[in-house]
């Protein structure tokens, strides 16, 4: 069993974020790669490498959720052969941290649609889902084959299949009601959604969850998120006010 990082003493203003939800587009693994001279399955291996490390600081910093876009609906358009190795990654990546993920609390979820994973894949998937099931200290939400359009699509045929059984009245459809039918709905709405590499786009990703995130978009490859780029994402972050359609809180100063 790995040894487990000793907790760190923040300074303010982040000893303890208001964050409850963190997501991440773990963006720029080849270009990170590229400028090494390095292969772009080189670069997956190092960014896999974050997930672990990030996730433990988020624990640490009092997040309770953390979701990674790991493989989009469109990332199938990739190489085969990065496809095939993406999964074999994610495959080790289970295999090698599980143990030690389980043993702080944390509960592997999974959104997207797994159907057309690899067996072999989905097998461990599945193992970490049993391992970890009843698990509260912390969430690593794993969207795998995720596409936010394709989650919201498959909540609006679950509704109409269970209106068409009268499992479900139409008058009875709220927002509340909907996001039970969406892979993330028994989570909280993201509050950050963080992005490396310098892109400024949310690529599709949690649509829905979205809606009043705040938005921070790094200069850094995701290989290179470190806790020093962590804790500069809570800093920002700290800064923000937010408002949710409300007027700023003209107390707090311009």
């Amino acid at each position: 069993m790995a040894i487990f990082r000793k907790k760190i003493k923040a300074p303010d203003p982040i000893s303890h974020t208001t964050i409850q939800h963190i997501a991440f587009i773990m963006d720029g693994n080849g270009r990170w790669a590229k400028k090494r001279g390095l292969t772009r399955s080189m670069g997956h291996r190092e960014g896999c490498k974050r997930i672990k490390e990030i996730a433990i600081l988020c624990q640490e910093y009092g997040i309770s959720v953390m979701s990674l876009f790991c493989f989009s609906t469109e990332n199938w358009k990739r190489p085969k052969s990065e496809v095939d190795y993406l999964f074999r990654l994610l495959k080790q990546f289970f295999e090698n941290d599980i143990h030690e993920l389980n043993a702080r609390g944390v509960k592997i979820m999974i959104s997207g649609d797994l159907s057309k994973i690899p067996e072999e894949t989905k097998k461990v998937i599945d193992d970490a889902l049993r391992l970890t099931k009843n698990n509260q200290e912390f969430i690593l939400n794993i969207c795998l084959n995720y596409g936010g359009k394709d989650e919201i699509l498959r909540a609006v045929k679950a509704v109409i299949k269970d209106v068409q059984e009268d499992k479900l009245t139409i008058d009875s459809i709220t927002e509340e009601v909907f996001e039970r039918y969406m892979d993330t709905g028994i989570l909280p709405p993201v509050d950050c959604m963080v992005r490396t590499s310098g892109e400024q786009r949310i690529s599709n990703y949690m649509l829905w969850s979205l809606a009043y995130a705040e938005f921070i978009f790094v200069p850094e490859h995701w290989p290179d998120f470190k806790e020093a780029s962590f804790l500069n994402v809570l800093k920002i972050y700290a800064s923000r006010q937010r408002r949710f359609g409300g007027i700023k809180n003209e107390s707090k100063g311009k």
